[in-house]
């Protein structure tokens, strides 16, 4: 069975640099040799040396032993290697735990669970000790979502729960922060979880805090509405007594642009303020991904998603939906006007032989060659999907992007996961470029083309701001005794590649990646094999409060 720590008496051997070899030349396991060194706090880089062994960083600065492999990172950027912080690799891991598009982005360490655990309650434990068991090449945890409790025991149904359901969702929460779920999400625009109320989440959260967890959100609204969503995470967060991770903040709302994202910040700040551990993570793209479904009112999921494809195949439903494109509807996020109408959807996967000639066009440019209502276009092509249905969503605006980029409290997720096949589209059957490209996007055109950050700055909210948020011990830093989570680039050639009409390209300039001290990904994009990774575990692993 594989082990996620190092013996105690090994680990504090290595860290006093007692390492093999002879004389006075110590024999390490690597030495990264010459390299501008981030040390991942936000500090300029330093020339030096990294010594690694046991899975430990042991020495910075000049070297005199010797590695059993040695790097040469001559005009290279040594750093902590890179946090997703809103990872969807959760159920593709167990199929392939190689994660070959993540590692080739830099990322040593994701955090997923948005949608929850891809087992139930029961199964949680045994799904860690699988990945474990079978290895992984990233270090990975994950959330349980609220969403998970409340359909165990209310199913689909658009209800609040009795004092009995409640506490029966509690109990199940419980259970899985014991088992080492890293806190609570919630994916609010989405049926079912949207038919939660804040009351309801904050209930449940509070079973979260009790054993350290963490409430992360996508929020209920991330448009029109983002300022109230924004509130009642805080909210959330701020009677549940625990902190607060606002799942890939953005203004989604073309009317808005640059005012919302900005009125957003200030209920941030405020909370911030007073006290409130709130912080958001976001992708550098101005189009977000996700399922055409979503552009159905939520109020039509009341039962599943059965529930959906009969109701939309009648009239007087479609009616009323398409009035609530204009109107709007309470509680509902209306992305399509947030893409600023039809012709800002995209259809990239079809889901549907017949159909997927239509991938890459707007929702406006098919209804044309149909000869169809845009809407009518829409939720023909949900009803036809042999699965989920994807778009993209063009909705937010460069400024904004650069704008949130330079908060001090936003760190990096991508909200994509690893691919099952290298160059093919995620697990999530969502050709997007973040699956591919988003860390290095941030570290070539956001710090070196268009200096909107620091190297320094980029670099912190990749690595150590993330592992502080997550309470990640002794990772997100090159520092003696932490585990050589390592990436190593090239800041003159490091470029994302994909992009949305290309979106499965690798990056370049990533040369090396190391997961606990094994090298994982050289020559510039090579995955080696190895699977180092670790279950990263939560705070409530084994209590039994």
């Amino acid at each position: 069975m594989r082990k996620t720590a190092l013996i105690c008496m090994l680990a504090l051997s290595s860290f006093s640099g007692e390492v093999s070899g002879q004389g006075t030349a110590p024999l390490y396991d690597i030495v990264i040799r010459d390299g501008r060194v981030l040390d991942g706090s936000g500090n300029p880089w330093i020339a030096a040396d990294v010594a690694i062994q046991t899975g430990r960083i042991v020495r910075i600065g000049h070297i005199e032993g010797t590695g059993r492999r040695e790097i040469d990172a001559t005009g290279l950027y040594v750093s902590p290697g890179f946090i997703d912080m809103m990872d969807q690799s959760g159920s593709v891991l167990l199929r392939n735990g190689l994660a070959e598009n993540k590692l080739r982005m830099g990322v040593t360490s994701a955090i997923g669970g948005e949608g929850g655990t891809p087992v139930g309650v029961d199964g949680i434990e045994g799904y860690f000790r699988n990945l474990e068991e079978q290895g992984i090449s990233m270090n990975f945890g994950s959330y349980f979502s609220e969403t998970q409790a409340r359909v165990a025991v209310l199913g689909n149904e658009n209800r609040a729960p009795n004092a009995a359901e409640l506490d029966e969702m509690r109990g199940i929460m419980a259970s899985a922060m014991q088992q080492g779920v890293m806190g609570m999400t919630t994916a609010l625009i989405y049926p079912p979880s949207s038919f939660a109320s804040t009351d309801e989440l904050v209930e449940i959260a509070k079973v979260a805090a009790d054993y350290g967890g963490i409430y992360a959100s996508h929020i209920r609204d991330e448009g029109r509405g983002l300022v109230g969503a924004v509130q009642e995470a805080i909210e959330v967060g701020e009677r549940g007594g625990l902190p607060v991770e606002i799942f890939h903040y953005k203004g989604a709302y073309e009317p808005g642009w640059g005012t919302v994202i900005k009125e957003a910040a200030v209920e941030i700040e405020a909370a911030r303020s007073r006290g409130v551990d709130v912080a958001a993570d976001m992708y550098p793209y101005t189009a977000g991904g996700s399922g055409l479904e979503a552009t159905i009112p939520s109020w039509a999921f009341d039962g599943g998603m059965d529930s959906v494809r009969a109701r939309i195949g009648r009239d007087d439903v479609r009616d009323r939906m398409k009035g609530e494109l204009v109107t709007g509807y309470e509680g509902w996020w209306n992305i399509v006007e947030a893409a600023g109408g039809w012709d800002g959807v995209v259809l990239v996967n079809a889901r549907n032989d017949e159909n997927a000639h239509f991938e890459g066009k707007s929702i406006t440019q098919i209804a044309q060659e149909w000869g169809k209502d845009p809407a009518d276009a829409a939720w023909d092509l949900v009803a036809a999907g042999q699965g989920r249905v994807m778009a993209i969503y063009h909705m937010m605006s460069e400024e904004d992007v650069k704008w949130a980029l330079q908060r001090p409290w936003t760190s990096i997720g991508s909200d994509a996961g690893a691919a099952l096949t290298p160059g093919s589209a995620d697990v999530l059957g969502l050709p997007h470029p973040r699956s591919y490209g988003t860390f290095p996007r941030v570290l070539g055109k956001y710090v070196r083309d268009e200096q909107v950050l620091t190297l320094a700055e980029a670099v912190r909210k990749m690595t150590s701001w993330p592992a502080t948020r997550m309470r990640l011990d002794r990772r997100g830093v090159i520092r003696e005794g932490a585990w050589a989570d390592i990436t190593i680039f090239d800041l003159d050639r490091v470029s994302d590649q994909a992009t949305y009409d290309e979106p499965v390209l690798f990056p370049v300039g990533i040369e090396y990646v190391l997961v606990n001290g094994e090298v994982v990904i050289e020559d510039g994009g090579t995955h080696t094999g190895a699977r180092p990774g670790h279950v990263l575990y939560g705070p409530g692993k084994g209590s039994n409060r």
